[in-house]
């Protein structure tokens, strides 16, 4: 297994080989939107379009519709999601906690949700969530079985995890220090979300090389190549 990296000032992109054979490619731009946390400032309310746009302080305000709107409230919403009005879930200047989930392209500003997920090597950590989930990549069914059982007993109170492919053969005790560890990272977002003024972000997510150590470097890789291509 190898990774091949190649970077620019602007890019990131990096290809994942196995047995001689290209398995994966990631493309993403150095500085990311995507998966960044933002303390947002509501601009608009547009109940034709049962959207609001959003201020996080980039050039253009970030999309924001009901149904993602809602996704933070978690049980108590979902049995309307589809069926809530914008206006009742925000209005002008209120501020709200969004992560992005589709960068800015050309006039069109990011598009961003309130249902906020930590990614690890081994799980995602869902605060707004209330149930456990195994990666469909993960084929052995007695394995799904003791990945769920250990998810229920590691999910913090109140929370969703779901458990990665990556998650396979490992105990116990190395999960319970991620999940310590994701944990931390929501507690110190909500520290920090509370003493700043929207639009502010608050949550940077990772470059490509840094994402890719998280979720793509394991045991098995052989060899990862990181080039700095010159513009």
């Amino acid at each position: 297994k190898e990774i091949l990296i190649m970077r620019d000032s602007r890019e990131g992109r990096a290809a994942v080989v196995e047995d001689g054979a290209l398995t994966e490619i990631l493309i993403a731009r150095e500085e990311r939107q995507v998966g960044s946390i933002y303390k947002a400032r509501v601009a608009n309310v547009l109940p034709g379009m049962n959207a609001a746009f959003v201020d996080i302080g980039s050039d253009r305000n970030a999309f924001l519709c009901a149904d993602d709107a809602a996704m933070h409230l978690g049980e108590e919403a979902s049995e309307r999601i589809g069926k809530l009005s914008i206006r009742d879930i925000l209005r002008v200047n209120d501020e709200t906690l969004v992560q992005v989930v589709k960068e800015a392209v050309g006039t069109k500003g990011a598009r961003v949700t309130t249902f906020v997920t930590l990614p690890g090597r081994n799980m995602v950590l869902i605060p707004s969530a209330n149930y456990v989930g195994v990666s469909r990549r993960v084929e052995s069914e007695s394995e799904r079985v003791r990945l769920r059982a250990m998810a229920d007993k590691l999910r913090p109170e109140g929370m969703g995890l779901i458990m990665r492919t990556a998650a396979s053969g490992r105990t116990l005790e190395e999960l319970q220090k991620e999940t310590d560890f994701l944990f931390g990272q929501w507690e110190k977002i909500q520290r920090i979300s509370r003493k700043r003024r929207a639009p502010a972000i608050i949550h940077q997510e990772l470059a490509l090389v840094d994402q890719i150590l998280r979720d793509v470097l394991t045991p098995d890789c052989d060899r990862m190549l990181d080039r700095k291509s010159v513009v």
